[in-house]
């Protein structure tokens, strides 16, 4: 693409939003131009479901035309059933291909033996599942093979329960083992349930869909993290970004674990156009993941002050749906403006966060928490999310301070349950920040994180840009990885 203006044939509409909330953008036909188009915040948006993949009616049609014998590609399309949402039904179509390599995808390949790799049953019954999603069914058996196990837990996030019982099947009739979903709720890489996997006999575990958070070394079972890359668009995404910015802006650019890949693979492309690109990292994360509760830290200037970056010159990107794991890294860099890139609805949005009054909310609560006499710590028993560790620190830190606290382990925290403890005058939950950030304010009694309790018992000061650092290996003395 020599002009940033230009683009080869006909393209989605860059929507730009200028609000706090998601928000359904019509598509525009252009010949020339990606026209950025800015939505009206004061009408409701209208929310189209999305059916995102085809599964078994693709292959039941493919089969097909194996069985015709047709060649004839347009007989191919014809049979193929496809499913699209009106705000991605025109696709940027480029010369340009844009390569996606995954994490160590061929050189894991090579390992695996060919009888696996070339089983054309199994090969088959993997065309079943999404092409667009990589579960690594091949390396699974062959792990679950090596270890010689009898029966293989699987868990999954929400979004990927509905492939998980064709992936029991494969990895039953493939592996010779018995398989266990496990259907509990997954909200992130902190909930892998090792230790009911284990209670339930299983002598292997797959997490499917986040990344290795926590250390396979102190699991109690044998673990293999299938981060599931995904596919889409990808030219769209790089076209979209060099329309948008110029080259001499530096982009800071972020995504979930399944786009990390090609998140890497656009850096090359979009090199051409800026100077500047930088992917950071916050060990022990990937170079460019980041969690609802985990984000680095980026300075300008050395200096978090926003109005050093009044023009601009340092933006973030962030490739993914939904805002949760986005607003994580405005928190932590409230002087940098941030855009989100959505993969499946191909929309570009401008997003907003309200930090000063989420400031004042937790402070409120803070303060209210600091007259309490009697406190509740709460450890989260939804997987790995409750840290020991943690719970050791602050119940010293209450000790010291000479205030009464009771210890109650839950796996979801809802505040009605919370009600019923009648006695006690603030809550400490060692399960997500999130909670207390997001939804504090619907509690009756404060209901504060690690790092806000740390302050409320005189621990550390406030600070003057929220730390977003639970699982970070250079986090406060509140998180996980703390010396």
């Amino acid at each position: 693409m020599s002009d940033n203006n230009n683009i080869d044939d006909d393209s989605v509409a860059v929507a730009i939003t200028n609000n706090n909330t998601e928000t359904d953008v019509s598509t525009t036909n252009t010949t020339d131009k990606i026209t950025p188009t800015v939505t009206d915040t004061n009408t409701t948006p209208s929310i189209t479901l999305k059916r995102r993949f085809v599964g078994k009616k693709k292959l039941a049609a493919q089969q097909q035309n194996e069985n015709n014998n047709n060649s004839n590609d347009n007989n191919n399309n014809n049979n193929v059933t496809t499913t699209t949402t009106p705000i991605a039904k025109d696709i940027v179509t480029t010369e340009k291909k844009v390569k996606v390599f995954g994490r160590g995808l061929a050189m894991a390949a090579q390992q695996i033996p060919d009888e696996i790799m070339n089983d054309k049953e199994l090969n088959l019954a993997v065309k079943v599942l999404p092409s667009n999603y990589n579960f690594e069914i091949f390396k699974s058996i062959w792990r679950i093979k090596q270890a010689s196990a009898k029966r293989v837990a699987l868990q999954f996030p929400e979004g990927l329960l509905m492939y998980s019982c064709i992936i029991s099947d494969i990895i039953e009739k493939f592996a010779s083992v018995e398989t266990i979903i496990m259907g509990d709720v997954t909200y992130g890489a902190c909930c892998v349930d090792d230790y009911t996997a284990r209670s339930l006999g299983a002598d292997f575990m797959v997490h499917y869909g986040h990344s290795c958070l926590i250390p396979i070394d102190v699991s109690e079972i044998k673990m293999l993290y299938v981060f599931v890359d995904i596919q889409f668009d990808l030219q769209h995404f790089i076209d979209t970004v060099k329309f948008n910015f110029k080259s001499t802006q530096k982009l800071i650019m972020v995504s979930t674990i399944q786009f990390s890949a090609s998140l890497q693979s656009s850096r090359e492309p979009l090199s051409e156009h800026f100077s500047n690109i930088f992917i950071p990292q916050e060990k022990p994360l990937s170079p460019g993941e980041i969690l609802g509760c985990t984000s680095p830290k980026i300075k300008f200037n050395s200096n978090d002050d926003k109005n050093n970056n009044e023009e601009d010159n340092e933006i973030v990107i962030y490739l993914g749906d939904g805002r949760f794991h986005l607003e994580s890294i405005m928190i932590s860099n409230p002087h940098v403006k941030a855009y989100r890139y959505d993969p499946y609805s191909k929309v570009f949005s401008l997003e907003k966060y309200d930090f000063q009054e989420m400031y004042k909310i937790r402070r409120d609560a803070i303060e209210t928490a600091s007259k309490a006499k009697k406190f509740g710590i709460i450890l989260g028993t939804l997987g790995r999310q409750g840290s020991p560790k943690i719970l050791d620190h602050l119940e010293q830190l209450l000790k010291s301070k000479g205030k009464e606290y009771t210890t109650v382990l839950l796996s979801e925290i809802f505040p009605a349950k919370l009600d019923m403890f009648s006695d006690i005058e603030s809550w400490i939950q060692i399960a997500c920040p999130r909670l207390s950030i997001d939804w504090g304010y619907a509690f009756t009694t404060p209901l504060l994180n690690p790092y806000e309790a740390e302050v409320c018992l005189g621990g550390i000061n406030w600070q003057s840009v929220y730390p977003m650092d639970f699982y970070s290996k250079e986090g406060g003395k509140w998180t996980n990885y703390s010396k």
